[in-house]
């Protein structure tokens, strides 16, 4: 273990400058930092910082603001010693120090999610923002450092990812149904979020729907008290809904489904969890709709239904823009059934029955940081 402190290790490195001198302006950080032992800190270059502060997200240092600053830096403390030598393909969640009940509701700390893509060690933070690792393995006393070349983003309410991704069938449903804030302060919390093709599939049925119906169907998609990140969902297991009644994970040749709906991106963090974007809008009266993994579309689960042009479900909600300068949403909103056209391909490296990753996420990454939406306000 090296003798150098963490103080020592971020004044003599050059490129954390800018690092050092935020620690050193929130109130008790560079002194708990000092402190801690069994830590790993994901420790943005001043490149990285000099990004940021070209985005609205930099409004918090700019304006001193010290809670979201700890915040922020805190999302970059895991809790837990992580050489680069145990980073694998496989995605793994770790917990940060970021435990603020403004920032984040997930019992243990808000999570990053780390894997290795090549011979690149990715971090994947809010919005599916991520950060390379450019210099791995920088121990002091209390741990070990990496340095990132981006800073992370903290994970948005449920609702603001949304209209951060342009879902807005599941950001209009959700102000219809008056389901926002209920969905927004529950704890512990996966979604499975049809993406807006799936609303549009069964665009007939939409405006006959009571809010009642509608807040049922939603309900349907929100497993309370479970924070499943694919890591966890295994082949034939179900999981409760919110709604009453069941959810079936099932996997097929690397391609993961829930009921007859697959899963196009998942792993996108929230404040409160967990959201896994879908194919299809799942029926809670049709529990038994099974998946037809050879369909290059999956059929939708509600009889009758036939498609529309455009959601009558958008109404008051706010279009994503290129804010941060990073690309827009719609594409992974209106995506169709492929895993590839929804930012890259399944991996396929993945234990039997565990649910794979999607790689080459940079382009979705882009999509959903367009919004510019850094820190809850």
């Amino acid at each position: 273990m090296s003798s150098k402190s963490l103080n020592d290790l971020l004044g003599s490195t050059d490129s954390l400058s800018t690092l050092a001198t935020a620690v050193q302006g929130v109130p008790g950080l560079a002194q708990m930092l000092g402190s801690a032992s069994n830590v790993t800190i994901l420790a943005p270059s001043n490149e990285a910082f000099e990004k940021f502060m070209r985005t609205p997200g930099a409004a918090a240092l700019a304006s001193n603001d010290t809670s979201a600053i700890q915040a922020l830096l805190t999302y970059h403390i895991l809790n837990g010693t992580f050489p680069s030598s145990v980073v694998t393909e496989m995605p793994a969640f770790l917990p940060t120090m970021l435990k603020n009940s403004a920032y984040s509701n997930v019992t243990g700390g808000q999570v990053v999610e780390v894997l290795k893509q090549g011979d690149k060690v990715l971090f994947y933070s809010g919005l599916l923002s991520n950060a390379s690792v450019t210099t791995a393995d920088q121990n002091f006393t209390g741990g070990v450092v990496h340095i990132i070349d981006n800073v992370l983003t903290i994970p948005q309410k449920i609702s603001s990812t949304a209209e951060a991704a342009g879902l807005t069938g599941v950001a209009g449903a959700l102000t219809q149904a008056k389901l926002v804030d209920t969905v927004d302060s529950l704890k512990d919390v996966t979604v499975f979020a049809p993406n807006n093709s799936a609303f549009q599939a069964i665009g007939s049925a939409l405006p006959n729907l009571t809010a009642t119906q509608l807040a049922g169907i939603l309900q349907y998609h929100v497993v309370n008290g479970t924070v499943a990140y694919s890591s966890t969902l295994e082949n034939g297991t179900t999981v409760p809904a919110l709604a009453g009644g069941d959810l079936k994970i099932t996997i097929v040749d690397g391609d993961v489904f829930v009921n007859s709906a697959k899963v196009l991106i998942p792993d996108v963090l929230v404040a409160n969890g967990v959201v896994h974007v879908i194919d299809n809008v799942l029926n809670p009266n049709k529990t038994d709709a099974a998946p037809q993994p050879t369909a290059e579309v999956q059929a939708p689960a509600f009889e009758g239904a036939t498609s529309v042009t455009s959601l009558g479900l958008t109404s008051g909600v706010p279009t994503p823009t290129n804010a941060a300068g990073f690309g827009t949403a719609p594409t992974m909103a209106q995506g169709g059934g492929s895993s590839s056209s929804a930012g890259g391909a399944m991996q396929t490296g993945a234990p039997a029955g565990a649910a794979p990753r999607v790689e080459g996420m940079m382009g979705v990454a882009a999509l959903f940081a367009g919004a510019g939406v850094w820190l809850n306000a």
